[in-house]
Parts: structure tokens; C-alpha cells; sequence
């Protein structure tokens, strides 16, 4: 049976890596994609654990080649998902979750037409705020900027399978665990499965 992909976006600052982690920790057969970018890596982050971090000259040499499913220039930096990176672990059975913005899972999307889309919000736009200045990594204007830019896209939440608030951690993590679970006892999916065992 090959695996599927699941794919969290939410607004900066809503919790998505955190709860990414948590979910993967917790849920049995799950990879992750890594993906590339050309931003700094922050403190405590690891070459090839958080992202793969590379040039700009790099980056756009994949670009060319078609190495990314999608990609995107966020803020300055560069983002992208390699095809290396999800193939491989879907045809071994993994089911694989992204962390990406609204525009990369458009992508997943077009190219993965099974993917689950996943929306993480925070539970109020003021909560934001106090999460982005807490981080102590963005400067005054890079601070508004994301708080505008959650706007727009909170407001794409219909296109998404799924909506998760994240209030707290804890409920947010047993959220997606349970439409990985859900996900996963489709009929689809276990179709293979039955049909081995029971000769159909």
C-alpha cells in the first residue's frame, strides 16, 4: 500500500513545526519531508533535520532542473519540496507529512490529487501577535507583515480538508493524529489489504 501525504499550512507563528514534531513523535509509519530553503537557520536548528539550508545559487539551479514539486520566495528567502523527497517515501508505504504555505499545497495538490490538506489556525489573531513578538526573531515590520499576511490567508481555509485551532498544543496534536488515523481506514486505502487477506 503506498503511503499518503498530509500536508499542514498555517499563518507564522500558529504552531505548525511544533505540532508537526509532536505529531511525528507520536504516529507510527510517518516521515517527513524536509524541505530546501536559503534562509539563515535559527538557533538550535540543524542542516538536514529542520531544512536542507542552501544558496540562492543552489536553490534556483534546482529550480531549473525541475527538482522541486513546489517552491515559493517567502519573505525574502527561498522554499521548495523536492520530488526526491516525497516519492521515495510514499512508495515504501510512509505516509508523509509537509509543512508548507498555502501555495505549496496548491502544488502538492496538483501533482498528489489524494493529499490531505490540513489547516492549522491560532485561536485568535491577538494570540498570534503575542506567539510572533514571544519568538524574538523578527524585527517590528517583519511582525506586522506576518500578522497582515495571516489575514489573507486564514481566509483560504475552505480550500483545505480539514481545520485544527490551535488553543492547545496537546488538543491540536490529538486533532491530527485522528485524521491521520481516519485517513488511513478509508476504504481506498484499505482496499489492497482486504482483498489479500480475505481472497476478494
Amino acid at each position: 500500500m503506498k503511503g499518503q501525504l498530509f500536508v499542514i499550512s498555517a499563518p507564522s507563528g500558529a504552531g505548525k513545526s511544533t505540532v508537526v514534531l509532536e505529531v511525528r513523535e507520536k504516529v507510527a509509519r510517518v516521515g517527513y519531508s524536509i524541505s530546501h530553503t536559503t534562509r539563515k537557520p535559527r538557533a538550535g536548528e540543524q542542516g538536514g533535520r529542520e531544512y536542507y539550508f542552501v544558496d540562492k545559487g543552489t536553490f534556483r539551479k534546482m529550480a531549473d532542473e525541475g527538482a522541486f514539486v513546489e517552491w515559493a520566495n517567502v519573505y525574502r528567502d527561498y522554499y521548495g519540496t523536492s520530488f526526491s523527497a516525497l516519492e521515495g517515501q510514499i512508495e515504501s508505504g510512509l505516509d508523509v507529512l509537509l509543512d508548507l504555505d498555502i501555495q505549496g499545497a496548491r502544488a502538492i495538490r496538483k501533482y498528489f490529487g489524494n493529499s490531505v490538506l490540513i489547516f492549522l489556525v491560532p485561536p485568535s489573531l491577538e494570540v498570534l501577535e503575542a506567539r510572533l513578538r514571544a519568538r524574538g526573531t523578527d524585527k517590528e515590520k517583519v511582525i506586522e507583515a506576518r500578522l497582515k499576511n495571516a489575514k489573507r490567508e486564514i481566509a483560504q481555509y475552505g480550500r483545505y480538508d480539514y481545520v485544527v485551532v490551535n488553543d492547545q498544543l496537546e488538543q491540536a496534536v490529538t486533532e491530527v493524529q485522528a485524521i491521520i488515523m481516519a485517513e488511513r481506514c478509508k476504504t481506498g486505502r484499505q482496499e489492497p489489504a482486504i482483498r489479500q487477506l480475505f481472497g476478494f
